[in-house]
């Protein structure tokens, strides 16, 4: 927003750094608890704060909606709303992530299962902090416009004589706006309106209804046919370069020796005379009954 008071950008700066603490607490915790950390893990973060700074928006919108259903809605009301419409889409965010990524801890790869706990983990932790550390932080941002605050330095603005002769760009940067007139909240933003007034009707229209349902079957159908048809395992071509000289040997080696199937490994666990002829020969007995 161009408005020093109704600027956000402290919200949003406290929006990344709520994920932030999220990805802190959860990597501390597991650490703590001796969970290995592998460099997969560090992937984490990325994906922490996309959720983090979904969770913001919503958390955000629903403020903004919150403002305008009363004339002069107190705090505790504006905070109600905001949790009442948020909290439930966070939640359902948060729990098909967290699902989704401890389903992942079942797999037989230790580096995944590394990645999967520390990701669901700190999904867990992103959830807590949007819903209390962010909330508080929405609370303050707000009573700081109530107070006709500037954004960065806090310090109260307003408009008066004195500001009526000062520059467009003065009035821009300490008042609020060019005309010098203190800021007010704005309309309903462009996106909610076309969501509230044509989409929503839209989609709960009776001929819409079936074919969304039948949609979903069909959505649902495939979803089911493909996990049958998932193969856990790796190529090892994904993890070179495309001009590598492994790509090549990868390739050779399934032409030429896919046929004969997989080395076949020996390792003899405990000591073993080998100047013994005797266990000499039985070694060598072993491999024959072996090839």
């Amino acid at each position: 927003r161009l408005s020093c008071i109704r600027n956000n950008v402290w919200l949003a700066c406290f929006g990344v750094i709520s994920a932030g603490l999220a990805v802190l607490s959860s990597f501390g915790l597991l650490l703590f608890c001796g969970v290995p950390f592998v460099i997969t893990v560090a992937n984490a973060p990325f994906l922490i704060l996309g959720v983090g700074v979904d969770d913001m928006f919503i958390m955000i919108a629903s403020w903004e909606q919150s403002l305008r259903k009363k004339d002069k809605p107190d705090v505790n009301f504006l905070l109600g709303e905001t949790y009442s419409e948020a909290a439930l889409s966070v939640t359902i965010t948060t729990l098909t992530d967290v699902l989704a990524f401890f389903i992942g801890t079942w797999t037989a790869f230790p580096s995944v299962r590394s990645f999967c706990l520390y990701t669901g983990t700190a999904f867990v932790f992103c959830y807590v902090y949007t819903m209390t550390f962010f909330g508080a932080i929405i609370v303050l941002n707000h009573k700081r416009e109530q107070g006709n605050r500037h954004w960065l330095t806090c310090m109260p603005v307003g408009a008066g004589k004195d500001q009526a002769e000062k520059s467009c760009l003065y009035n821009a940067c300490c008042v609020g706006n060019c005309s010098g007139q203190s800021s007010q909240p704005e309309s309903e933003h462009p996106m909610s309106v076309f969501f509230t007034k044509y989409y929503g009707p839209f989609l709960t229209n009776k001929w819409i209804k079936p074919l969304v349902v039948l949609l979903y079957g069909v959505y649902l159908g495939s979803s089911i046919y493909g996990c049958t048809q998932i193969r856990e395992g790796i190529d090892l071509r994904n993890l070179a370069n495309d001009d590598s000289y492994v790509i090549p040997y990868y390739d050779d080696n399934d032409k030429y020796f896919s046929a004969y199937g997989p080395r076949v490994m020996v390792v003899v666990t405990e000591s073993v005379d080998y100047w013994n002829e005797t266990v000499r020969l039985g070694i060598e007995n072993c491999t024959q009954d072996l090839e």
